[in-house]
């Protein structure tokens, strides 16, 4: 640890007081900004996806469970990989167990990811996870809300990202640190992160995180808001402990792992 600057309890009320206007101000901002994502336009969602889940292939419709809203979080896990994106995975660590308050308020909630179902559910039987896992394999749904690309987007720069198209990727990509893929914010080690899902490069970065809500009314669905890349990081449960900790994020490059991976050489 760091030298930091020391001082009395009274400063140390002093400087305090001072941060809780700050952030009261930022609670009352995100309370504004959480008002102006319920007043977006509803799009309706005219194709007839179908999801394969443990009761079968459904209908996105099926993923509700007879409630009015669904939140679904696209997380990193395409057909190639052997694992789950671990980035993905400690998000999933924060919301796991969440669904049971959601549901008794109104919302489904639902993971969706392109990998078979088979491998997400061993994968997910490993992580000791308990939420509702769908696979998209068979369906246009990931590509449609941004959270998969393919080959040719990836290499002629016709992907748009987080609601920006990004330039073409460089080859090879195997083993090498992609620019302009957001990780937190700046750039990563993401050939470190693919080979934890047993994938180069290119391969990991076809997929991405996302999340996505939805509504229901009078039968039709309809698609309320999407968020990406940084737009996660208020989902990121353990970034918010973090912030609150004496070194804050203190890091550098790609610490965490699985989490049943901690130790392991």
């Amino acid at each position: 640890m760091t030298m930091h600057r020391t001082g009395t309890r009274k400063e140390w009320l002093s400087a305090r007081l001072s941060l809780l206007e700050q952030e009261k101000e930022l609670t009352r901002r995100s309370d504004e900004i959480a008002a102006s994502r319920q007043e977006l336009p509803w799009v309706k969602v005219e194709k007839d996806y179908r999801l394969e889940t443990e009761t079968g292939v459904v209908p996105l419709s099926g993923l509700f469970k007879g409630r009015s809203q669904l939140l679904v979080y696209h997380f990193m896990f395409g057909p190639d990989y052997t694992a789950g994106c671990p980035s993905c995975s400690s998000i999933a660590d924060g919301f796991n167990g969440i669904a049971v308050h959601l549901e008794n308020h109104d919302v489904a909630f639902s993971v969706i990811s392109r990998a078979p179902l088979m491998k997400l559910q061993e994968f997910k039987r490993r992580m000791g996870w308990t939420f509702d896992w769908a696979s998209s394999a068979n369906s246009d749904f990931n590509h449609d809300f941004n959270v998969w690309f393919t080959p040719e987007e990836q290499r002629d720069g016709s992907i748009e990202y987080n609601y920006r198209r990004e330039p073409p990727m460089p080859e090879p990509l195997a083993g090498k640190t992609v620019q302009q893929w957001e990780l937190r914010g700046s750039e990563g080690p993401v050939s470190q992160i693919a080979s934890m899902t047993g994938t180069d490069v290119a391969t990991y970065t076809r997929d991405r995180p996302g999340v996505s809500a939805f509504a229901m009314q009078d039968g039709e669905i309809y698609h309320t808001y999407s968020s990406y890349a940084r737009g996660l990081d208020g989902l990121w449960g353990m970034y918010q402990w973090l912030d609150r900790a004496p070194l804050g994020r203190n890091e550098t490059g790609v610490w965490w792992r699985h989490h049943d991976r901690y130790g392991a050489s």
